[in-house]
This record gives structure tokens, sequence and C-alpha cells, in this order.
């Protein structure tokens, strides 16, 4: 009961999610967002002053890792939870990317080692 007094004091103090805060933070997604509309519709696709690439590519990770930033932060009151659990949930999410990359390098792996033995190794000759 007391840690909910106390973040209801948070709440009021400014340092919870007001009406204020939410537009502040709608106005970073919606800039945010701009620009990688911007980038990609315009410096890419029509005046091709960007190339696709891994830097294109990483911008656009960098990009969208900050709105996930903010929306698991602000809108999903992450920034508002004790430290410790947002370690726990960010160790977490830390093991889930790892898994992802571990499972796209296996499958790369195996995609290319699976494509050098035909699974039938008799099959486009004909012993006639």
């Amino acid at each position: 009961m007391a840690h909910h007094e106390h973040t209801l004091d948070a709440h009021a103090h400014g340092e919870g999610m007001g009406v204020k805060r939410i537009w502040q933070v709608f106005g970073i997604l919606l800039a945010i967002t701009a620009v990688e509309f911007l980038v990609a519709l315009g410096f890419v696709h029509h005046w091709h002053i960007v190339a696709k690439g891994p830097a294109l590519y990483a911008f656009y990770v960098v990009l969208t890792l900050i709105k996930a930033y903010y929306i698991v932060a602000f809108f999903m009151h992450l920034k508002f939870e004790k430290k410790s659990f947002i370690i726990c949930c960010s160790i977490v999410f830390i093991f889930i990317i790892y898994f992802i990359v571990l499972m796209l390098i296996e499958g790369g792996y195996l995609l290319n080692h699976l494509q050098e033995h035909p699974v039938y190794k008799n099959s486009g000759t004909s012993h006639h």
C-alpha cells in the first residue's frame, strides 16, 4: 500500500505519464517515423541520394530501437518500474535477441550446406 501511495506522489510531481508527457512522446515517435519515411521514400527511392546497403539498414535498426525504447519505457510504463525489474526484463530481451541471431546463423549454415548435396543424387542422369 505504501508503494502505491509513493507511485501516486510520483505521478503528482510530474514523474509519471501526464497528458503533456504523452504528447511529447507521441511527437518524438511521429518525428522518428517521419524521418524513416523521408529517408525510405525520398532519399532512397525517389531522389536516389542514399543507396541501399548495410549503413542504411543499420540506420533503420537504430531508429526502430529508439522507437521501441520510447514505446516500452513510456506507454508500457517500464521507465517507472523498479530498477531490478527493468534489469530482469532487459536480460530476458537480450537472451531473446541472442537466440534469434543464433537461429539465423544456424539457418544460413544449414541452407548453404544442404544445397551443396542434392537430395536425389541420381536425378537428372538417365542410364538408357
